[in-house]
């Protein structure tokens, strides 16, 4: 049946417009229940369970499948259904379209109410339909709303209804389903007790009008890890001056959690503020400590110079909410029998929630999930509810899955959807894969790359020709070929769009069969590449590149230390070793040129555990070795990526994916300037080239390490370099590697930015077809938003699982004692690296409960004296480092002062500290 709508539209030109719209009405949508006899027992789209619900529920004590409205669908759905209650939905959202359930908006009546009416009539069609499936079963079909009025026009209409609240209460076999009920409070319940901690938030309209007008600005609200009193918002728009407004103190915080999008006021000149050098964690106060803030925000405003003050704001409203699931810990309330507790997220951007619950003492000790419910004006912490519980706190299964959740890192297993496109086993190269691909088999083409690695991407081989010249090729899995643009493969591996390398496991961008199997190039199989091909004098300076699909045979699947070991013997001389070392050698004339050209050599400190083999515990850790051979296939990788940028910027002007590397604003160089003042030495930093300059003269012979501080100290003033699409952008110079162009062509099996890059390298050999995609810059610029979202959170997830398995090294080795410098003075901090482990941590000199020392913090210099002892920046101590497991949210590794000897501050190194040592801990609980 169709209806028809026809309606007059003024155009922009003045003229009418006639538009007619049609809506087909289907007789043949089926109700979704298997086995009806009324509909054939044929249906379109996913069905409902074959047995309804049937629980131990006091107001439904017939079998029954549930219909909630669209509210209860939003915020309850994790109350109304979870795996193991079996609770069966039945979906309104098929009917619209149906003859016999479809409403029309009648005069005078609004949107909500037509669609709660359309609800209805569904919830009646379901349970007089369901009569004639099953007259002796008797089921039924029970509308769940918490709009109060839509209930009782239910009812008036003999519909079975109930609130959340109500139907979730009378499943007593499922009590802690009340627990999962969010906490939804009316706006006029607010203020209970009449104390308003926060001012109101602006309505959405009055929020774009000011930021139209320029009255407030719009950002992304950026909460501190180390000052819970503080933020920054990130103001969305073009330009880039004053971008960073920081925000201090809990009213100006005005409940914003991380990665909301807030409109803010800037404050007048004469109060704005400087980033506060103080560390502060949130102890959990009670609902009545608000004074207690205020002392502590009291703290946050010290004296500094006029030209240290930021720009300083208060949110005034929210654009947009961009809560999620939070993992953490339950802080159970010391009132005896109370439902009401705290919860402590393990991010500490985020702040405490306040949950109800009845199982505290079941969840005590473990990992949870709380989402989010609101945040009332008149309470110190937002309301949520609990969602799920993870497991027991320290327990690695556990606490990876956190850090999983946590980093929003797409973890659970491939579907069967995804998997359908994978190639049937046996698999092997066939005629039709041949087409416009060379057959390179017999090129003497080896891997080089960590221990262990299963997932190889990139091979090489260098061989002399007959005029005397070189031929280097870089060989790369071609990985586009499996993946075909548009299925449910491609559409998961462009969502991941990154491999995670955690500490003992890896998260797959692509399945098992493609990451460690049929593209990764393993030694003596056959094996599809794409191949990037140079022509180069022995002085390293390319005369000829061309780009092609091709077939490989790896003659040799090599570690560093291995083809490190070739290179060096000179008892071997086979062609893969006479080809490594051939490689080795216009790698060092590459890097020397890049090095001049201004790229720079930065340095980070990267950590490798040995773990047991049965218990799979780390037993050691030491920091990363690097040898020649990791800076060769390094350069190679760097020279295939950047001739396959030009390539591809050749062929798609508008559409090529790129990687950028920004310059970073001269304010970020400040703490590396005044770092190398204190050791009277100068660091420029107007160009890349002046940078990597001072950094090489940066010598200290009493000092050899100092260098590489100042290196690490350099990474920590960058900038994060990200993807783009060259037709939104006109900046595409890479800061870092000093080159005017460069993308990601080398790792298709772990990064999905590389497949991109491999579909135009494709199309522009004419190897591929396009696809409309692939040539729009906007859906580009989309994916190229999540790939950069994705490589920073696989970032975070992988120094997370380094943390964690850092924590059980130490758990394990007890107490030790080792050498340290500083990398940050705080004003009531030093932050420390430990070369030996490639460990940093904080130490602490105000405790709680203890005497506090006499603290003079200098951000000029920058250094923090503690009674009569001075600590600059580079400055070498020692410290005593440990587990400490008092927190048992947030176990740390603990760092406290040996040396220099400072009473009442340092202790000696082989003192145990009684807080926080293991056996103490089990000594207590003995003696309890």
């Amino acid at each position: 049946m169709l209806k028809s709508k026809t309606f007059l539209k003024k155009t922009r030109a003045g003229g009418v417009m006639k538009i007619v719209r049609e809506h087909y009405l289907r007789d043949d949508i089926g109700c979704g229940a298997p086995g009806c006899a009324a509909c054939g027992g044929a249906h379109e789209g996913p069905v409902l369970e074959p047995q309804p619900l049937d629980p131990a529920s006091s107001l439904c004590p017939r079998p029954h499948y549930l219909l909630p409205d669209t509210n209860v669908l939003l915020h309850q759905i994790v109350s109304v259904w979870r795996p193991g209650t079996r609770a069966s939905v039945a979906s309104s959202l098929q009917l619209p379209g149906s003859l016999e359930t479809y409403v029309e908006q009648e005069q005078g009546e609004n949107a909500n109410d037509r669609n709660d009416r359309a609800i209805r009539v569904a919830a009646k069609w379901y349970n007089e339909h369901l009569k004639k499936m099953s007259a002796e079963n008797h089921l039924q079909v029970i509308f769940i709303t918490n709009d109060r009025k839509n209930k009782e026009k239910a009812i008036e209409e003999g519909i079975p209804a109930f609130t959340c609240e109500e139907y979730v209460k009378s499943l007593t076999a499922n009590p802690e389903l009340i627990d999962r009920l969010a906490c939804l409070s009316e706006e006029g319940n607010e203020i209970e007790n009449g104390r308003i901690i926060f001012s109101e938030h602006l309505p959405l309209s009055k929020l774009q009008q000011g930021i139209k007008s320029g009255t407030y600005l719009q950002g992304t609200f950026r909460a501190s890890r180390e000052n819970y009193l503080e933020a920054t918002v990130w103001v969305h728009g073009d330009t880039e001056e004053d971008k960073e407004i920081i925000l201090q103190g809990l009213k100006h915080l005005n409940r914003a959690v991380h990665e909301d999008i807030v409109a803010i006021e800037l404050l007048p000149k004469n109060q704005w503020v400087a980033p506060s050098s103080v560390v502060l964690h949130d102890e959990g106060q009670n609902e009545d400590d608000v004074e207690k803030e205020e002392e502590r925000e009291r703290i946050l405003k010290t004296a500094v110079s006029e030209k240290m003050l930021k720009p300083t704001g208060r949110v005034v409203g929210i654009i947009k909410r961009n809560w999620r699931p939070y993992c953490g810990m339950l802080s159970k309330s010391d009132i005896k029998e109370s439902r009401r507790h705290l919860f402590t997220p393990a991010d500490r951007r985020i702040p405490r929630i306040r949950i109800e619950t009845r199982q505290a003492s079941a969840l005590e000790g473990r990992r949870i999930i709380v989402a989010i419910d609101g945040w009332p004006r008149n309470s110190r912490y937002p309301n949520g509810h609990f969602v799920k519980n993870l497991g027991e706190v320290g327990e690695k299964e556990t606490e990876t899955e956190v850090l999983l959740l946590e980093h929003d890192v797409p973890h659970q297993p491939f579907s069967q959807a995804v998997l359908s496109f994978l190639p049937k086993m046996p698999w092997s190269i066939t005629e039709k894969d041949m087409k416009n691909r060379e057959d390179l088999r017999h090129l003497c083409v080896c891997s080089v790359d960590p221990p262990g690695c299963t997932d190889i991407d990139d091979a090489l081989h260098c061989r002399e020709l007959e005029n005397g010249n070189l031929e280097v090729g870089v060989h790369i899995a071609d990985v586009s070929h499996f993946i075909r643009p548009g299925n449910a493969l491609d559409q998961e591996s462009a969502r991941r769009g990154t491999t995670v390398y955690l500490c003992e496991k890896r998260i797959d961008m692509v399945p098992e069969l493609l990451s460690s199997n049929l593209c990764s190039l393993r030694c003596n199989v056959d094996r599809l590449a794409f191949s990037c091909i140079w022509e180069m004098n022995h002085d390293a300076e390319i005369l000829k590149v061309r780009f092609t699909k091709s077939v490989i045979n790896s003659k040799a699947s090599l570690t560093y230390a291995e083809a490190q070991m070739r290179i060096d013997s000179a008892a071997m001389n086979d062609d893969i070793t006479t080809s490594l070392r051939g490689l080795n050698k216009l790698a060092k004339i590459l890097k020397k040129r890049r090095i001049e050209k201004g790229a720079l050599t930065l340095s980070s400190p990267e950590v490798r555990f040995h773990m047991d083999s049965e218990t799979h515990d780390p037993i050691d850790l030491q920091t990363k070795e690097l040898r020649e051979t990791n800076s060769m296939v390094e350069e190679f990788m760097l020279l295939a990526n950047i001739s396959v940028a030009k390539k591809i910027h050749e062929e798609f002007s508008e559409h090529a994916l790129l990687r950028k590397h920004p310059a970073p604003p001269p304010s970020n160089y400040e703490i590396l300037v005044k770092a190398a003042k204190s050791k009277n030495l100068e660091i420029k930093t107007d160009t890349a080239k002046s940078l990597a300059d001072s950094l090489d003269r940066a010598d200290s012979p009493t000092f050899p390490y100092l260098n590489t501080l100042l290196r690490i100290l350099a990474t920590r003033c960058m900038m994060q370099a990200v993807y783009f699409c060259s037709g939104m952008d006109n900046d595409f110079h890479h800061y870092g590697l000093a080159s005017p162009i460069y993308t990601h062509f080398t790792s298709p099996i772990r990064r999905y930015a590389d497949i991109i890059v491999h579909r135009l390298l494709a199309v522009a050999i004419g190897a591929d077809c396009t696809y409309p995609e692939l040539t729009d810059k906007h859906k580009l610029a989309d994916l190229c938003k999540n790939l950069n979202f994705r490589h920073k959170m696989a970032q975070y997830a992988q120094r997370a699982s380094v943390a964690f398995h850092t924590q059980l090294f130490f758990k394990s080795k007890g107490i030790v004692s080792e050498e340290a410098y500083i990398l940050f003075v705080r004003k009531n901090a030093i932050v420390v690296l430990i070369p030996k482990y490639g460990l940093e941590g904080t130490v602490f000199f105000e405790e709680k409960d203890k005497p506090k020392p006499k603290l003079i913090y200098d951000d000029e210099v920058p250094s923090l004296k503690i009674e009569d002892t001075v600590f600059h920046i580079f400055d070498k101590v020692k410290v005593k480092i440990m587990l400490d497991s008092s927190n048992l949210q947030h176990q740390k590794i603990r760092m406290s002062l040996v040396e220099p000897q400072i009473p009442g501050i340092s202790i000696l190194a082989d003192t145990p500290n009684m807080d926080s040592d293991e056996p103490e801990r089990k000594k207590k609980k003995h003696e309890k």
